[in-house]
């Protein structure tokens, strides 16, 4: 017995202890269908492997996480990974002290990172001038046109032929209304459907110094005649009932899914609402442009947000979130993602893996954002990335809305934004001097 206990005091003696796996703290913005989703994203990476625990942790709207973590690494103690809207870019690329680039942590991982493999137009929104990807781009997203099939039924319309260009999504609108429809259009996401996207769909500029990728020098230029048109078109959809504001960001997003409105502009992201709430028959189909425009239409702009690494964190927790990143890029999973939530699969194997599986053929219009994003871009369409944008959006806001109160011509609001906005961009370039 004394020979028995004397060999498991020596055995334990030698045993190696437990490994404790590494928590990678991952703070986001997604609510609803699309938390569930990012939930059972780190659920499936915690089982895949027995090294890293990745713990993600809700922090409210995009505005309010990008807040709270600047705020938490200012006070020492941010999370690994940060989930920031396309909006904070130029902010991120801006805090150079607070962030590790994403190339530089997948090196770290001995992770093999080729920023070709990713669809282009998503790697070169979050890639540095030096040609070094920042961030890894998790949801992307772009702006599409839902509508009801089953109000369009019941208004003499052709339900397999949604409006393409805004003449028609106004003539839609008018038979939807007398068909007996209270919200016949709305649109989510103000500033990014109706004037960034609008902006490179028709080729033309929301900004200077191609929208803000050539420098900090970049003013606002979405006062031009075809954007005041535009606003002219809305304000008299607006005042004829056509169009109807349902709010800033993303408050619309419940009209469309409970049958309130019968089309709305708003993200790709927004197909899990739609899919999991429409009592009807829908369709997704592409941004509306003006056909008198040359060159329209051209492609849509990013949305949606990219995860962001923090700076100052221990080499085993780098290891740990290039690991993660690694799993995201998986082209099987990436495909999943893409099908459950409509964000854009972001590399083209995974595009391709989905396009294989029947899944474009099996749900007309899943496809509609990536086609719109893998198109050629120009100068002028290839994205919006400006300081302070999020404030730019929130000018944009207040000013528009004074548009459909009657309150002020589309001109006077839109120069109004301009002026204002252009203010928060000479504050940016002063704040951001190398």
């Amino acid at each position: 017995m004394k020979l028995k206990l004397c060999a498991l005091a020596l055995a334990s003696a030698f045993a190696l202890p437990a490994q404790a796996q590494v928590q990678i703290q991952w703070w986001h913005a997604m609510s609803g269908p699309l938390g569930e989703w990012v939930n059972d994203l780190a659920k499936e990476f915690n089982a895949s492997q027995k090294d890293y625990v990745v713990v993600p942790t809700y922090k409210g709207t995009y505005g309010e996480a990008f807040t709270a973590a600047m705020a938490a690494y200012r006070a020492g103690n941010a999370p690994d990974i940060l989930q920031v809207y396309e909006v904070g870019t130029a902010t991120m690329m801006a805090a150079k002290g607070a962030i590790k680039p994403v190339a530089d942590v997948m090196k770290m991982g001995g992770t093999k990172f080729d920023p070709k493999a990713y669809v282009s137009a998503v790697a070169g929104y979050y890639t540095a001038p030096n040609g070094e990807m920042l961030s890894f781009p998790l949801n992307s997203s772009t702006t599409v046109f839902y509508y009801n099939k089953d109000a369009f039924k019941a208004a003499g319309l052709d339900p397999e032929k949604p409006p393409k260009t805004w003449p028609e999504v106004v003539r839609a609108a008018a038979s939807l209304k007398a068909s007996g429809h209270k919200c016949p259009f709305t649109t989510s996401w103000i500033s990014w459907t109706q004037l960034e996207s609008f902006s490179t769909w028709h080729n033309v500029l929301f900004a200077t110094q191609n929208n803000g990728f050539g420098g900090p020098s970049a003013r606002l230029a979405f006062n031009s005649p075809l954007h005041v048109r535009h606003f002219e078109n809305l304000a008299n959809m607006a005042k004829q009932g056509l169009f109807v504001y349902k709010g800033r960001d993303n408050k619309p997003d419940v009209a469309f899914p409970s049958g309130e409105c019968a089309m709305q502009t708003g993200s790709s992201g927004m197909y899990s609402r739609v899919a999991k709430d429409a009592k009807f028959a829908y369709g997704i189909s592409t941004l509306p442009y003006y056909p008198d425009v040359p060159g329209a239409p051209q492609n849509t702009v990013i949305g949606g947000a990219s995860l962001w690494v923090m700076n100052g964190k221990k080499p085993e927790t780098y290891k740990g979130v290039a690991s993660f990143f690694n799993y995201l890029s998986r082209p099987e999973v990436q495909s999943a993602s893409h099908k459950r939530t409509g964000y854009l699969p972001i590399t083209m194997a995974s595009y391709a893996l989905t396009e294989k599986s029947g899944f474009y053929k099996e749900k007309p219009g899943t496809d509609v954002a990536v086609t719109q994003m893998i198109r050629k871009v120009t100068d002028k369409s290839r994205g919006i990335r400006i300081g302070n944008h999020n404030q730019i959006r929130t000018i944009i806001d207040e000013e528009t809305e004074q548009i459909w109160s009657g309150k002020k011509t589309a001109k006077e609001a839109l120069d109004a934004a301009v002026e204002r906005g252009n203010e928060q961009l000479e504050r940016f370039q002063k704040a951001n001097k190398s």
